[in-house]
């Protein structure tokens, strides 16, 4: 295998087809034209984590099943993949799998690649996702599960009898709404659902681009939420994230909404906000409100966080960038004015 700092010129050499998926923030595919950009250091890491790249890679040859690596590689302050990084990994693929990777690895040269720094186990619904949208991707049939989820968001099983309910199955589900008419299964039942499995089936589809019908389903019930004389914050982030893939308009009108009440200006919802739907955050006048709420919570660690990480998102680069710079409202300025102030009385 040649030292070369390319994952992608490694798949050609073996004659590999590869697919790439985002695991940072929402489980998302990241085009092959785009990674090669990113491994070339043309283009940021477009959805970085805490200054990481978390990255799903599926690569196979003809007629063989894909073979998967989980990555967690690390960034530079500009959001590029650090090189340094990149190069290390791929000696570790050359030390485990010799000179090629047109043969499958025995146990002991998967025991060796998996034991280097840039492997991570992915939180188990993206880690379901990343295999329900690589499967529909495929053309592949989904798991053992879809069929039994199906039957259950059907309910046609009982709404209680959901203890045989795989995750594997609703992530299927989800990935599939444009098949067996799932959309309507999942509308149906998100008004059914006990909390566990509301909890799981709310976790697969912050990851999927949402058709109106059922984005209109998961705004009517945040709106029964708000309603309730305590709003329970954990099921009302829950849908909030869930909502991540719906129309940007509407998302932003929601979360504009959840952030008028000052009792929802929680981290559990900010955190919610900034790690499913930062993209809804390009509007100045929301990302002015929520970094208000941020600066609100009177802890300068936290904001300092949430800060440091939207300012390494690509698409909200240049707006994090003019508030540090002082371009910030007035509104916003007092925030961080009175946190720094409760900072120095403490």
């Amino acid at each position: 295998m040649e030292n070369t700092l390319s994952l992608n010129a490694i798949f050609s050499q073996a004659n590999c087809d590869f697919v790439v998926f985002d695991l940072s923030r929402r489980v998302t595919e990241i085009s092959n034209k785009d990674f090669i950009a990113i491994e070339e250091n043309r283009v940021a890491y477009p959805f970085p984590a805490q200054q990481h790249a978390q990255i799903g890679i599926a690569f196979w040859q003809p007629n063989q099943s894909p073979w998967i690596w989980f990555l967690k590689m690390p960034l530079d302050e500009r959001g590029l993949l650090q090189q340094a990084a990149l190069g290390d990994f791929i000696q570790f693929v050359a030390q485990a799998m010799g000179s090629t990777l047109n043969k499958t690895p025995t146990e002991e040269e998967q025991e060796k690649l998996a034991a280097n720094p840039y492997t991570f186990t992915p939180q188990d619904d993206k880690k379901a996702m990343f295999h329900a949208f690589l499967t529909a991707r495929l053309n592949q049939p989904a798991s053992q599960y879809y069929d039994h989820a199906q039957h259950y968001t059907s309910g046609e099983l009982g709404w209680n009898d959901w203890q045989g309910v795989g995750l594997q199955g609703l992530a299927d589900l989800c990935a599939r709404m444009d098949r067996h008419n799932n959309v309507t299964r999942i509308r149906k039942s998100l008004s059914n659902l006990p909390d566990t499995p509301r909890y799981a089936l709310l976790g697969c589809l912050e990851h999927c681009a949402l058709p109106a019908s059922l984005s209109d389903r998961i705004n009517e019930q945040i709106n029964d939420v708000l309603t309730q004389n305590e709003a329970d914050l954990f099921l009302l982030s829950a849908y909030v994230r869930a909502l991540s893939g719906a129309e940007s308009t509407q998302l932003q009108q929601t979360i504009t909404q959840v952030l008028s009440y000052p009792a929802l200006q929680h981290r559990e919802m900010l955190i919610a906000i900034a790690g499913r739907c930062w993209h809804a955050l390009n509007d100045n006048a929301l990302l002015d409100t929520f970094l208000i709420a941020v600066a609100d919570q009177k802890d300068p660690t936290f904001f300092q966080q949430m800060v440091a990480d939207l300012v390494m998102i690509p698409t909200l680069r240049p707006q994090m960038l003019s508030l540090l710079n002082g371009q910030a409202s007035e509104a916003l300025m007092d925030s961080v004015q009175q946190l720094q102030a409760s900072v120095k009385s403490s």
